[in-house]
């Protein structure tokens, strides 16, 4: 359910979390409404993985690149 301030609660979270269909290929996590760019992965206490369906992880995973690129390319 949404609250006041339209932020979903821990049971709209857990519902999507459980959904079947907010994961590709049951490793992918894709849901629009959720706007986390990390939600938990499928199997809880294994950490976080990344909601592609939120535009802003794409840019995280870019920047993740570029700095890994620069790192490899000053160090070696």
């Amino acid at each position: 359910m949404m609250n006041s301030k339209n932020k979903p609660d821990d049971d709209l979270f857990n519902y999507w979390h459980d959904d079947p269909s907010n994961w590709k290929l049951g490793l992918f996590y894709y849901n629009k409404l959720d706007k986390r760019i990390f939600p938990p992965k499928r199997i809880q206490g294994l950490g976080w993985t990344v909601n592609f369906a939120n535009p802003r992880s794409y840019l995280f995973l870019l920047g993740l690149i570029v700095v890994f690129y620069l790192i490899g390319h000053f160090l070696f």
